[in-house]
């Protein structure tokens, strides 16, 4: 017994001694928000504030020491989140994860994002270069520093800031990131390759009641895609078609220090983590914001509000960082005084106001990217075809290529040739899909894509905007931006308001009659590129038509007028957000800041109350159907996070979707798509045709009854026998994953940031899920990334949130303070001149 004693007195000092070295450690990881921290680098002291809001207010002698400072406290705050960017967009995850994110940085190279930025960056002028140098040394000073240890996330995976090369950041990697951000709002050439893969089994009808035209519009293209794909054999063999998803295997082994067989499963689940993510790049329908402007006259106040609430990923830390960044005029320069949301890896406001103007964004979402077919030659297959005359011998061009080595942890690096056409990079050589549905030995699938051009200057866009005064100082400031498109939303305190499509747009020649939107022969000169749209003639509204109306708004629907002489894209979100925001705005004739927040947090679908009456007759022998039937009954489409009937609507449009798709796709092809997309379109399309094509002999009633059953039974399964007890939050609650923690069931308890949430895909309060997700099918993984309101009368009674919080540090008490008050519609003051700050630091010299 005295054995046993000692024993359990020996466990108890070592538990206290762990739990003693973690205190110490945390208490070492988390940032110095007080006193005074040495930064060489500086030119003079800056002061770093925060807030009651917890907002970070950098005071600075020069705009490079508050873009310095700024890449500090982002480093501070963020230093994992930088990291993880940094790996991603430079394809060097493998080197930490292995095996299974060797896709993932396949893809990366080959569309070699960190070449463009390097091009890019040489392109700029002198401005934009101190800006991002500033940055990348504030960013490389705090790593130089021992003012704070390193995340958890560096020690659990063993990782060293900047990797092999050493260097945590790079100028270049602010222009890199620029274009991931483009990469992730850009999603055209997913929908060209689901449309290339549909076309092999429906004929080109049926092809346009799956990917449905705009509302009101016709298909953009009347070209035969089933007619043309089939006649040039572009498709592989049916036998010898690889299975969706079956290749790749799982790594074992991901990081140091981890020997036992439960870590090398808890590895290989990370990893699996960023397979998933990945997946998604470029790729998902439904990218979209809200946001809207109002004249004086439409005010309470007589001074535009404007409101802005994009639509993004969710993950934790949050993308958004908010911050103010303050420095007089230098050396002729105009000062700087901006407050807003901050993209770590980036040293500006993107979204926010300055003392005198506001502005707010949602993705304009043109066709910017173009899949094009390059014929190999039969006689040498490092050759593609180029355009020729009629009736001449094919001519042949030789690919660009380049060599890129990828580390993989605990395995060989491998090495990856990267092929390039004159269109750009071949993708069928990073693309597993793509040689599962092509015959790779005849026609390969290259990328033309504007946003790697070397004149995209951005981030000099979102510099020179940060000095803006005016709503004239804002359309002069984003003549430099180029990409992803975005509609901006602009006022200033003078009161003038106004709505511009700022970025590149291409224009195609007359006799393009694909368009675009499906892969095009590449050896055919009219389906290139012919220019670009100008800057002036882009899709715009200005104050004299806001203010005849009463204001602007966007959610991501069709911008083009009718009157419009240039196509820039198929592909717009269905206008269930904007016609429900213009409905509430035309309600009141007058509006103020809390109408402004009422209306962001909207969770009615309109989406849904189309569909509604045809789930309310269907019939149903389940046993659950009568009492799942009377809770519908008096269901009005408001999709609230605590009842049952949002939830019993979404799992019967999901099984229904299924089942009508799915039985003419197949399930594979199917699963390829869902979830990225959702088909809802084409449903409503079919169910009102009764269309017997898609829901077979017995009509879409069957189809439905059936759906409902399935529907039932899944819920059932998991919520138990009362319908009336079920809640939308509990499944749809929002997700913001830790990456790559968040499918590690230990980790994610942690490091995820979970609340139960409302709204749909087609909800104002917007809360997107993937059906697709076997696990966790209506997590919303895809919401307003932050909410932001501004009064112009007052820019001071300007206010936000966002749905975790400022610190990335997992913790932090300042982890994930907001997300209650996000997702119940809370905000906090945005606010130059706060009263009071909370904390106090001096970074000197």
């Amino acid at each position: 017994m005295v054995w046993i004693k000692r024993f359990f007195w020996a466990l108890l000092a070592l538990g206290v001694l762990l739990a003693a070295a973690l205190a110490v450690y945390a208490s070492r990881a988390l940032p110095a928000l007080d006193g005074e921290l040495k930064l060489p680098a500086l030119a003079a002291p800056v002061t770093v504030a925060r807030d009651a809001a917890d907002v970070t207010h950098i005071q600075a002698q020069s705009p490079r020491d508050a873009w310095l400072a700024l890449g500090y406290v982002h480093a501070q705050e963020r230093g994992w989140q930088l990291e993880f960017n940094r790996r991603v967009m430079h394809g060097e995850l493998s080197e930490v994860l292995g095996e299974a994110t060797l896709d993932t940085d396949k893809l990366l190279r080959t569309l070699g994002i960190m070449e463009a930025a390097e091009r890019q960056w040489q392109a700029l002028p002198a401005d934009g270069k101190v800006a991002l140098q500033a940055y990348s040394d504030g960013i490389n000073a705090f790593y130089a520093s021992s003012a704070q240890a390193l995340s958890p996330e560096f020690h659990i995976l063993g990782v060293k800031p900047g990797g092999r090369t050493g260097q945590p950041w790079t100028p270049q990697d602010s222009v890199g990131w620029s274009l991931m951000m483009a990469l992730d709002l850009g999603g055209n050439w997913g929908t060209e390759f689901a449309r290339l893969s549909a076309a092999r089994v429906l004929t080109t009808e049926q092809l346009w009641q799956l990917f449905t035209p705009y509302k009101g519009e016709v298909p953009a293209s009347k070209t035969d895609f089933a007619k043309l794909y089939a006649g040039l054999g572009v498709y592989r063999n049916a036998q010898d078609a690889i299975k969706t998803g079956a290749a790749g295997a799982d790594v074992q082994r991901i990081g140091a220090g981890f020997d036992s067989q439960e870590t090398q499963n808890v590895r290989s689940l990370l990893a699996k983590n960023i397979k998933a993510w990945s997946a998604n790049i470029g790729n998902v329908e439904g990218k979209g914001s809200n946001n809207w402007v109002l004249a004086g006259g439409h005010t309470q106040s007589g001074k535009p509000l404007l409101a802005n609430d994009p639509h993004l990923g969710l993950s934790a830390p949050a993308l958004w960082y908010f911050a103010h960044l303050q420095a007089p005029e230098v050396a002729g320069g105009a000062a700087l005084n901006v407050i807003g949301a901050t993209l770590p890896g980036l040293p500006f406001v993107v979204l926010g106001r300055t003392d005198k103007a506001a502005w707010g964004f949602t993705n304009t979402g043109p066709d910017v990217q173009d899949l094009y077919l390059e014929q190999i030659n039969p006689a040498n297959s490092r050759q593609y075809r180029l355009p020729g005359a009629a009736g001449q011998a094919p001519q042949w061009a030789d690919f660009k290529t380049r060599e890129e080595t990828i580390a993989v942890k605990g395995k060989p690096d491998v090495n990856l040739t990267v092929r390039s056409s004159r269109h750009g990079p071949v993708l069928s050589d990073a693309q597993k899909a793509h040689g599962e549905l092509l015959d790779t030995g005849k026609y390969v699938l290259a990328l033309r894509w504007s946003a790697l051009d070397t004149d995209n200057r951005t981030v000099l866009a979102g510099l020179r905007s940060n000095r803006a005064q005016s709503v004239d100082d804002l359309l002069a400031a984003y003549t430099d931006y180029h990409s992803p498109m975005q509609n901006v939303v602009m006022a200033d305190v003078a009161g003038k308001v106004a709505y511009k499509a700022v970025g590149k747009v291409p224009l195609r020649q007359p006799d393009n009659d694909i368009r675009g939107v499906a892969p095009s022969p590449g050896w055919e000169a009219r389906y290139d590129w012919a220019g670009w749209l100008p800057y002036a003639q882009t899709p715009q509204a200005d104050p004299l038509a806001i203010g005849k109306k009463g204001w602007f708004a966007n959610a991501n629907q069709s911008v083009v007028p009718p009157s419009f002489d240039y196509f820039m894209g198929q592909d717009w979100l269905a206008p269930h957000r904007f016609e429900r925001i213009e409905k509430l705005l035309a309600d009141a004739p007058r509006h103020d800041l809390a109408s402004m927040q009422k209306i962001q947090g909207d969770q009615l679908s309109l989406a849904t109350l189309t569909l509604l009456p045809f789930l309310q007759k269907t019939a149903s022998q389940h046993a659950l159907a009568r009492e799942a039937q009377a809770v519908l009954a008096g269901f009005d489409g408001t999709m609230g996070a605590g009842s049952a009937a949002p939830l019993i609507f979404s799992a019967w449009v999901d099984e229904l979707t299924r089942g009508v798709i799915g039985s003419r796709l197949g399930e594979q092809r199917l699963m390829t798509m869902y979830g990225k997309r959702h088909f809802r379109s084409a449903i409503e399309g079919i169910v009102e045709r009764n269309d017997a094509f898609w829901c077979g002999a017995a009509g879409c009633a069957a189809q439905s009854s059936a759906a409902l059953d399935r529907a039932l039974d899944r819920l059932q399964a998991s919520y138990g026998k009362v319908p009336a007890q079920w809640k939308w939050g509990d499944a749809h609650y929002a997700l913001s994953a830790h990456r790559p923690f968040g499918s590690v069931p230990l980790l994610a308890r942690v490091f995820d940031v979970r609340v139960p949430s409302g709204g749909d895909s087609f909800t104002i309060d917007v809360g997107q899920y993937w059906p697709n997700d076997a696990k966790v099918p209506f997590a919303n993984r895809h919401a307003p990334s932050l909410r932001a309101v501004y009064d112009l009368a007052d820019l001071e009674n300007s206010q936000f949130i966002y749905q975790t919080g400022q610190s990335g540090l997992v913790f932090s008490s300042r982890y994930r303070d907001m997300s209650q008050a996000w997702a119940t519609g809370g905000y906090r003051p945005l606010q130059m001149k706060p009263a009071v700050f909370a904390h106090q630091l001096t970074l000197s010299p």
